[in-house]
């Protein structure tokens, strides 16, 4: 049966669900952000406090990949409910926890589940819906992405402020509840489940070199020196896992990052746009409440609230290339002109001073954010469309691990560059605005010359993913049915 002859309602709810998924794994990345404080103060363990987030973006980071080559051998639907249920699992006992060495190893649960989320959703769109209609449903994951930015750290206050902390645990469950059954009710996929020798080694040594990659980019800095020999261990260690796994992944059967992937140009290109825009949006969105909050005096809430322009910016931009492309099938100018518009936001910001209106401050992000919406819809569409139906999942677990693993090095090398500039860089908000007026504007100014690094480190990637965006190749997508393959064949919902 066609996709024609199937009840295009039922199917978009089922389409509403998994989004709905993909939404709690955004979400909880930051909605425990606001909430740490009040943590600590009940469970203690101050010194584990990173780990909290840190675990969570791990395990997320590494399971991601792994969960999208099994969704391609076993199944996309039931690996997706798989991971939604120990997504539950770890938000239950998150909210259970009586100690903090608890509730970091249930948020590596938790974060293990939300790992494929993302790739599981993303891999059955990809298959159900015709090329042109998936992107106009990619879109709207690239719209939850700042929506998650911001309602995460906003939710995470009430529900600590109203409630308790574990609340930001326990909303999880009926919201992934609905989720759940919104999936195993509208989505309808016939498997035929394909007899293959899992890539033992290749998840192995990919695991390896994440968790080394993120280590060093976690401690770098802040732990140890970047050129101590625990961070140059760290990155030998990675460099060889990383060589390791790629001589590993040709010769699999059935491997986890199936080489072929890359015999396409334009997935190549998508996935060093995708490690470029990750690291340029994570730095900005991290960075930027620094000077809200240190040199504007802004709250912690209102520093978010400040950086609505940049999360404006990725929601229109995101919103209309799914839109367009979704018109006429074509794609080649949304990342030329994303990374031309990041590049002119990142100089924009150099413009930042100690006397720069807040309002200035704030709508000068306006520009970045536009840049940074047309380079993720644009890459994430151009993965999906380069890939083959029986290489979704892994396809969609590349580009999601790549700009992960991009925002994770953005933060820590340009944070590098901020921190340098700063007098002190254990001093809150709070404390900075009861310092002597003379060592007040000290500090501002650092915060400002550190922003100013960042923004110019931003403005080097932004310029190199517009230099690498003109190699991607217009090639229309076709307004048709997706072709049904040997593992998968969508029907009536």
């Amino acid at each position: 049966m066609t996709l024609e002859a199937a009840p295009r309602r039922g199917l978009y709810v089922g389409i509403f669900g998994l989004m709905l998924g993909m939404f709690l794994a955004m979400l909880d990345g930051l909605i425990v952000g606001t909430a740490l404080p009040t943590i600590v103060g009940e469970l203690g363990g101050l010194e584990q406090l990173s780990w909290v987030v840190t675990a969570y973006l791990l395990t997320a980071a590494v399971s991601t990949p792994l969960w999208g080559k099994l969704g391609d051998l076993v199944g996309r639907k039931a690996t997706y409910m798989s991971s939604i249920g120990l997504f539950l699992i770890g938000s239950a006992f998150s909210g259970l926890s009586a100690d903090m060495t608890q509730l970091i190893a249930f948020r590596a649960v938790q974060g293990l589940g939300a790992g494929g989320l993302m790739v599981g959703a993303m891999s059955i769109i990809g298959v159900i819906l015709p090329p042109r209609e998936s992107g106009k449903a990619q879109s709207m994951v690239g719209v939850m992405m700042p929506v998650a930015f911001i309602g995460g750290p906003l939710l995470g206050g009430f529900l600590t402020d109203q409630l308790d902390w574990r609340w930001t645990f326990y909303v999880n469950l009926p919201v992934g509840a609905v989720a759940l059954a919104l999936v195993a009710w509208k989505i309808r996929l016939r498997t035929e489940r394909v007899r293959a020798k899992v890539d033992v080694l290749g998840a192995a040594l990919l695991t390896v070199a994440i968790l080394a990659v993120t280590l060093a980019a976690t401690w770098g800095g802040n732990t140890f020196a970047w050129f101590s020999p625990q961070i140059a261990g760290l990155a030998v260690v990675a460099v060889g896992a990383t060589a390791w796994f790629v001589r590993t992944e040709r010769r699999a059967a059935e491997p986890i990052i199936p080489p072929r992937l890359f015999a396409d140009r334009n997935f190549t290109v998508a996935q060093i746009l995708s490690f470029l825009t990750g690291a340029v949006m994570m730095s900005l969105s991290n960075y930027l409440p620094q000077y809200m909050q240190f040199v504007k005096g802004a709250s912690s809430t209102a520093s978010g609230m400040l950086l609505l322009p940049l999360l404006f910016g990725m929601l229109v931009a995101q919103l209309g290339t799914g839109r367009m492309i979704a018109r006429n099938g074509r794609y080649r100018i949304y990342p030329i002109l994303g990374g031309a518009l990041m590049t002119a936001g990142a100089v924009a910001l150099l413009m930042l001073g100690t006397g720069t209106p807040t309002w200035l401050a704030s709508s000068l992000s306006l520009v970045a954010g536009a840049g940074i919406g047309f380079g993720m819809q644009a890459t994430l569409l151009i993965t999906m469309s380069s890939a083959q139906p029986r290489d979704m999942g892994a396809a969609s677990g590349t580009v999601t691990l790549l700009r992960t693993i991009g925002g994770s090095l953005g933060i820590a090398l340009l944070g590098a560059m901020f921190a340098a500039e700063l007098t002190s860089g254990e001093l809150t908000p709070a404390q900075v605005a009861g310092l002597p007026e003379p060592a007040r504007e000290l500090f501002r100014d650092g915060v400002v010359s550190g922003l100013h690094w960042v923004a110019l480190g931003a403005a080097v990637l932004s310029a190199i993913a517009f230099a690498v965006a003109w190699r991607v190749r217009e090639v229309p997508l076709p307004q048709l049915e997706p072709t049904p393959t040997r593992e998968e064949v969508a029907t009536a919902a």
